[in-house]
């Protein structure tokens, strides 16, 4: 007889069980694994206690997007640590009174890796003043850089900026008093995949 609508779902049940049999059993045990976890090994009692530990010259991700997302008690927490010399990769830097501009009012900053300046007119002040070093990157590459840091690869070629000063190199990353180049960007590797230049990023 011909088939019949049903006649798939029975055809592949048998599969879904096999499946269900070999990985539930996975997601089972890693659920009782985490329902184990001491809450007090992930929870502090202020933003402060927080960052206490967060040493001089760290590296840190910090999330959101423009203002929305932002971790306003962190950087909170951060700010009064005084902390300084950090490295901070974020979409951008907030604004001048907001979000990470007051650590950059501090002085707390020493390089943004972003991939926007955005209304931050401290930013920018601090940049062309030669302050602050600057990486910008383009926003997919910057995703993907810190997915790839995640996920343990060390690096990634992408078509994104093949051809721009990005390839090249000699992009400043920090500019002197006179305003010329005192730290510049490094050339990226290049290779061409199916007719296509792609260059490589490194992991954050």
């Amino acid at each position: 007889r011909p088939l019949r609508p049903g006649d798939l779902l029975i055809m592949l049940l048998p599969l879904v069980r096999a499946s269900w049999s070999q990985y539930g059993a996975r997601l089972s045990c890693f659920s009782t694994v985490a329902a184990s976890t001491p809450a007090s090994r992930k929870l502090y009692p202020s933003a402060q206690a927080a960052t206490r530990d967060i040493p001089a010259n760290a590296k840190l991700l910090v999330g959101g997007f423009g203002l929305c997302g932002i971790p306003e008690a962190l950087i909170q927490g951060v700010l009064d640590s005084g902390v300084t010399g950090l490295t901070v990769v974020s979409n951008n830097c907030g604004v001048d009174d907001f979000g990470l501009g007051r650590l950059l009012s501090t002085r707390q900053i020493k390089r943004m890796i972003s991939s926007y300046v955005g209304e931050n007119a401290e930013f920018e002040r601090q940049y062309l003043s030669g302050e602050l070093e600057v990486e910008l990157v383009p926003q997919g590459t910057l995703a993907e850089r810190l997915r790839a840091g995640g996920a343990g690869i060390p690096a990634f070629f992408t078509p994104t900026a093949a051809g721009t000063i990005l390839q090249s190199g000699g992009f400043p990353i920090k500019f002197d008093a006179r305003g010329g180049t005192q730290i510049a960007s490094a050339p990226r590797e290049s290779r061409v995949f199916n007719g296509r230049l792609y260059i490589m990023e490194e992991a954050i």
